[in-house]
């Protein structure tokens, strides 16, 4: 079988950069002149970009160059034995990332474990990133919760992987048997779990405080942000966005009703349409 063919068998597979000395698996659509947006994806076990982002990227993909990457250890990105994983060589790759493509300035959309990523980029490069988008967003200190525990602290099995689901979602019609065996297949793919239970083992408070931004880096912010947050999430509190928006000058702050820690799927439409508009409105006010 081809890459071409492996690549149609599976839409998870994209194209491929070399970052950081890293071949890295990343999902590209849209064109035109706005500003590029790229997606970072949660730390789910299993994920990839295509998990987290499929709903989101053809919508957004009809104004702009959409660009989702398979972070460091995770997806379809190569694993190196040499690596480790921390929030430096997870922006080191990003950093990379960016550059290998030859995005000068960009949007970042950052979900969880992908958006304390994204405030990290943001106050690195602040001259890079136009806007800012954070989605149950961690990056703030906060004791860890139960649903994050179970979720960083994953064994593969089908039962294992239904109880992370129930935390991810509110609704219980998103969430059966045949997804739990579907994202339970994700995650035992060569490699996938090796990587993953390097990420975070217990104690895991202290790579959770590990992400946190300096509070006066975060002030200092000057992009504008959209801050997203789903009001019933068990994974990452909503206090944490409620505290991004008092911290950011230019924020709004967005909270989905009967919404868990996945916007973007429950909520799909809505939350995609709001991020395009924020973006847009971005292109807008630079023309």
């Amino acid at each position: 079988m081809t890459a071409a063919d492996m690549g149609a068998a599976n839409p998870a597979l994209g194209r491929r950069v070399t970052a950081g000395g890293v071949d890295t698996n990343y999902l590209e659509a849209g064109g035109g002149d706005a500003t590029p947006v790229v997606l970072l994806h949660g730390s789910g076990p299993g994920v990839s970009a295509y998990a987290n982002w499929r709903m989101t990227i053809p919508v957004l993909a009809k104004s702009r160059r959409v660009l989702a990457p398979d972070l460091l250890g995770f997806g379809y990105t190569q694993r190196l034995e040499s690596h480790s994983y921390t929030m430096e060589s997870w922006v080191a790759h990003l950093v990379e990332f960016v550059d290998s493509i030859g995005l000068s300035s960009f949007a970042l959309v950052g979900n969880s474990f992908g958006g304390a990523l994204a405030l990290h980029m943001t106050t690195l490069l602040p001259d890079r990133v136009r806007r800012l988008v954070l989605m149950g967003a961690a990056g703030v200190p906060f004791a860890i919760t139960e649903g994050l525990d179970e979720v960083w602290g994953y064994t593969p099995s089908v039962p294992a992987m239904r109880r992370v689901l129930d935390y991810f979602a509110f609704d219980r019609e998103l969430v059966d048997d045949d997804l739990a065996e579907a994202r339970y297949r994700a995650s035992i793919q060569p490699g996938f779990h090796e990587s993953y239970a390097a990420m975070f083992p217990a104690p895991r408070q202290r790579w959770l405080d590990s992400m946190v931004v300096d509070e006066e880096k975060i002030k200092a912010i000057r992009c504008p942000a959209l801050i997203v947050h789903g009001r019933e999430d068990r994974v990452i509190p909503l206090k944490t966005s409620q505290r991004l928006s008092q911290l950011i000058p230019d924020a709004q702050l967005h909270v989905f009703g009967q919404c868990g820690h996945w916007t973007q799927i429950e909520h799909a439409g809505r939350f995609s349409a709001l991020v395009d508009s924020f973006l847009n409105e971005g292109d807008h006010a630079d023309n």
